[in-house]
């Protein structure tokens, strides 16, 4: 849940700095004519859009659970997220494709340069901090793993999706300052024209990778190596269990997990004391944890021949046994 209040802040951030962002460069457009400029406004509408689309996914996930829906409401975290991910390509990406396409084609010399300069050192400036936000948010989360890699593999939709737009706002930034430069110069506003389709390329770049992984978090994914060694030692931890035959686990929300796992007993234990021992595991489980867990513990009799073939997961290890007392 502290990941939570740690997406909400960095979303806060990151709202406020591109609303103010996207007023200054609508203004700067008017007095400049630039295409980047007009482009790298739209950017920042698009981007304030999204920070409300994943203010409202983290709102609507809160809904307590219901007959139609059991355990809750926690992928419109992920929903949202896939949706924020459309109005990258399409409002922010497809859209600066098309206009810089027809400034270069009819370009155009920038007019009072001085407007456009001077929004763009206040965007970095602003940008700049939104992005310092989101980093701070997200180092407990990312536990020192490379940001690609952390962006490849939290369950947190929130924090990638706001890292990644600071991150593709402050490169658009340069790649606009690098193309109005180059237009006022030379006088030649094709360059300008430039700098637009590439904002447009680093925005469609992001869609696509954020896209992905919006993707795979919809699907459903299992939790992490660290965890499902938890919950196998939780699990193994039991006295009378005498194998862990196999375990299945799906986040159904960054702070959600169902866990389903199939044990084996000594045939000869009661069904009061085995009901007891899933209890017992069932708590172990839930204590090492953080997430909030859907835990359903199977008591079953080993059986290699049968449960080798018909229980282990495609592309899964062996399976081992469980305790002091396994075979």
């Amino acid at each position: 849940m502290a990941e939570e209040g740690n997406s909400i802040r960095a979303i806060i951030a990151a709202f406020a700095a591109n609303l103010g962002i996207a007023v200054s460069k609508f203004v700067a457009f008017l007095f400049t004519g630039s295409s980047a400029m007009l482009a790298e406004a739209v950017h920042s509408v698009a981007d304030t859009a999204n920070q409300l689309l994943l203010l409202l996914g983290g709102r609507r996930a809160k809904r307590e659970a219901s007959s139609l829906h059991p355990f809750g409401y926690q992928r419109f975290r992920y929903f949202y997220g896939f949706l924020v991910t459309l109005v990258i390509f399409l409002v922010g990406g497809v859209f600066a494709l098309y206009e810089g396409w027809e400034k270069l084609h009819s370009p155009e010399p920038v007019e009072s340069p001085a407007w456009a300069f001077g929004v763009l050192g206040v965007s970095i400036v602003l940008e700049s901090f939104s992005l310092r936000t989101a980093v701070h948010e997200a180092q407990p989360a990312r536990r020192g793993l490379p940001w690609l890699r952390f962006i490849r593999t939290t369950r947190s939709p929130e924090l990638p999706v706001v890292l990644a737009e600071d991150f593709g706002a402050l490169t658009g930034l340069l790649f606009a300052s690098v193309g109005i430069t180059l237009a006022v110069v030379t006088g030649d506003g094709r360059w300008d024209a430039l700098g637009t389709i590439a904002i447009g390329l680093l925005l469609v770049v992001i869609s696509i990778t954020l896209s992905q992984r919006m993707r795979s978090l919809l699907i459903g994914e299992s939790a992490d190596e660290e965890t499902l060694r938890r919950i196998e030692a939780a699990i193994e931890a039991e006295p009378l269990a005498t194998r862990m035959i196999h375990l299945r686990t799906m986040h159904l929300g960054p702070d959600q997990l169902l866990i389903a796992a199939k044990v084996a007993f000594d045939p000869a234990e009661t069904v009061g004391r085995v009901a007891e021992a899933i209890n017992r595991a069932e708590a172990r489980i839930r204590e090492s944890l953080d997430d909030e867990c859907f835990v359903f513990l199977e008591p079953d009799v080993w059986d290699q021949r049968l449960h080798e073939t018909q229980d282990r997961p495609p592309g899964s290890a062996p399976t081992r046994a469980a305790g002091p007392s396994g075979p």
